[in-house]
């Protein structure tokens, strides 16, 4: 098992290094530019999620992860041109819109749109995960651990309401055979 204090130690020290910093790698720059183009995405997604929804709890997680989403975009967006990549194309934001007037064929339930976002939260916390490891750059590592977190507090947050509002979808338990009943 890794020694957690020993990792502690590690990244603190690898911060402190004068070194100065290398270029950005192909991986790293790739990460970056999908991350943004799907947190873009994201954000248009949870503007439709609000102008879709009458619950007033979903309404407030869909605020609360395009506040997330923005931030992300912003933090990004800036790294990015600090460091002389080009942006993706992004999408435009959605116009507020009343959720009694979608369509029936078109709108979807809370349900869906509540299970949406949490698997858009399981994705950026992957993409997150997987981006740290292949980060070389202290900076760099240090800009996906934040966002890692983001997605893990908000994730509990989403988490919890689908709890409350039976909207998470779980799998059947299992019960290996020849374990003691219950």
């Amino acid at each position: 098992m890794p020694d957690i204090l020993e990792a502690v130690k590690n990244v603190l020290q690898s911060l402190m290094d004068d070194e100065p910093k290398s270029t950005l790698h192909v991986g790293e720059v790739m990460s970056f530019w999908s991350f943004l183009s799907e947190m873009a995405e994201e954000q248009v997604h949870s503007e439709a999620g609000i102008n879709s929804t009458t619950d007033p709890e979903l309404k407030k997680a869909f605020q609360a992860s395009i506040k997330m989403f923005k931030s992300q975009i912003e933090r990004l967006t800036e790294f990015m041109r600090l460091e002389g990549v080009p942006l993706p194309p992004l999408s435009e934001s959605k116009p507020i819109s009343d959720p009694n007037k979608v369509p029936l064929g078109v709108k979807l339930t809370d349900d869906e749109l509540a299970n949406s976002i949490g698997i858009k939260i399981y994705l950026g916390i992957s993409f997150c995960a997987t981006a740290i490891i292949e980060s070389i750059r202290t900076d760099v590592s240090l800009l996906w651990i934040e966002f890692l977190q983001e997605y893990m507090t908000f994730g509990v947050i989403i988490k919890t309401l689908m709890k409350k509002r039976g909207w998470l979808k779980v799998p059947p338990f299992y019960y290996p055979p020849g374990a003691p009943s219950l």
